[in-house]
């Protein structure tokens, strides 16, 4: 009888010879135990997505805010513009305070500063000598036995030139240097430098004197220090007189005014006019609301709130066609916001005896939330300014005697509080992340363990497998050898 034995099959193994893939086989373990971190993953991605989706959402609701705040300040109510009928010869600001109307301005001269020129000198560098120049600022008053009024509360000042330091440049410099009132220059042309000396600010109490005095008096009062003497007082005065310090003088509605500067500040309450240039006619000045300003900010409201409005719809839907959502598809929150935005139109207001809907003054919500403005419309419930501030920025009792405006920029001063939907939101996504966070770490030292026990484990499978393997092809021998011998015995 001839027996045999099946050898067991071969596997292959790294460096051992049961030929089992031990690798693979963890690989493939690990893959089935790390299913629960997998989805902690993918649960953190969500919850850092939803973090993000709400901080980009907390800054629209910021922007819409500031938007709508600006438009209930009552500074922008009670704004006002002017038109000026000739914007070369006066222009005209407004500020809080003024009021609408008419007036009628009439330039009849303008606010100048005092100038005198010197002499011609041969160049920059002549010297002059040493000796002082006082400088007193005031009135020229025209009195031949007193002409020259010192301006009250301004000192004389006294300009000291030192030998070697004379020369009409270093003289400039030094005038530059005291603060007199006055500024220096000098001007060069082909026959030589000249100084003049001007008067900082304009208006007839500006204008100035000044005294020479020479160390040595050569005798020639045009030369030396003595040459910048100026003095229509009787006294020493060899620079020229180019243009007299004068205050503006105009007439607003047939009412003369006089001013030290040609910019007249609040003269007409809250209006600063500033004169230009002296006119023929009169220039005609209307003060008016400033509608346009208001028209604007209404426009960047209504941007910043349809930008909110399509984030907060987007996030928040279900694309059936991808069959995917927003990232805060059936989160409570951001639908009560996207809910609280649209119920802010949907009650009504008392705060305007003339409205009591936006949509009477030309805005209106489609039905996917986004605003609209009707200029039309808007132009004119603007006529009615007063009414249109309580409508929109009404600061009423209890909601529903609220402007809309103000409804809006409460709705999101609440949702941005520090207890308001986007902290308390924010905070528990936070919280649920540092949670995922946590378990990740235990869930990974407790994958490491289990992947260090089926390394040793199907080790040692290996090993007993390799040492079977060697067992079998020993007996496989010795079972091939004794059929051959029982063989030949037969």
């Amino acid at each position: 009888m001839t027996t045999s034995i099946s050898s067991v099959g071969s596997l292959s193994s790294a460096g051992l010879g049961s030929g089992l893939d031990v690798s693979a086989i963890i690989s493939s373990l690990m893959a089935i135990e790390s299913r629960p971190l997998d989805l902690l993953k993918q649960q953190a991605t969500s919850l850092n997505t939803q973090i993000s989706t709400y901080g980009k959402l907390q800054n629209y609701f910021s922007t819409m805010r500031d938007k709508a705040n600006a438009l209930t300040s009552s500074t922008l109510w009670d704004g006002t513009t002017a038109s000026v009928s000739d914007t070369s010869a006066v222009k005209v600001t407004t500020s809080t305070g003024s009021t609408a109307g008419s007036y009628s301005v009439n330039v009849q001269s303008l606010a100048a500063a005092q100038t005198v020129v010197s002499n011609t000198f041969a160049d920059s560098g002549t010297a002059l000598g040493a000796g002082s120049l006082v400088i007193e600022l005031g009135t020229w008053t025209g009195d031949p036995g007193d002409p020259f009024t010192p301006k009250s509360g301004a000192a004389a000042v006294t300009v000291d030139i030192v030998d070697g330091q004379s020369s009409l440049a270093e003289v400039r410099d030094a005038i530059n240097a005291a603060d007199a009132g006055v500024v220096a220059s000098i001007v060069n042309d082909v026959n030589g430098a000249r100084l003049s000396i001007r008067s900082k600010e304009t208006g007839a109490e500006n204008a100035f004197r000044i005294t020479a005095t020479e160390t040595v008096d050569d005798g020639d009062p045009a030369t030396g220090l003595s040459a910048l003497s100026f003095d229509l007082g009787g006294g020493p005065s060899e620079l020229t007189r180019k243009q007299t310090a004068a205050n503006s003088l105009v007439q607003i509605n047939g009412i003369d005014v006089e001013s030290a500067t040609n910019t007249l500040d609040n003269v007409v309450d809250g209006l600063s006019m500033t004169l230009l240039k002296p006119t023929a006619t009169a220039v005609d000045v209307t003060v008016a609301a400033d509608t346009e300003t208001i028209k604007t900010k209404l426009n960047e409201f209504v941007t910043a709130y349809n930008e909110l409005n399509n984030y907060l719809r987007t996030q928040t839907a279900y694309n059936a066609s991808t069959k995917t959502g927003g990232a805060l598809q059936g989160d409570q929150s951001a639908v009560s916001l996207q809910n609280q935005l649209r119920l802010v139109l949907n009650q009504a207001s008392t705060a305007s005896a003339s409205w009591s809907q936006l949509s009477q003054v030309g805005i209106t919500m489609a039905k996917d939330g986004t605003l609209s403005v009707n200029s039309t419309q808007l132009d004119a419930a603007l006529v009615n300014l007063p009414e249109l501030e309580k409508l929109f920025a009404g600061d009423g009792a209890d909601t529903g005697s609220s402007g809309f405006i103000r409804r809006y920029k409460e709705m999101a001063d609440a949702a941005l509080s520090i207890d308001g939907t986007f902290t308390m939101r924010k905070d528990g996504l936070q919280s649920k992340l540092d949670r995922n966070g946590k378990s990740q770490d235990a869930l990974e030292v407790r994958l490491a363990q289990v992947e260090a026990r089926l390394r040793r484990q199907y080790t040692a499978l290996d090993q007993s497998m390799a040492s079977l393997n060697g067992l079998s092809n020993y007996v496989s021998q010795q079972m091939a050898m004794l059929a051959k011998t029982s063989s030949s015995d037969s």
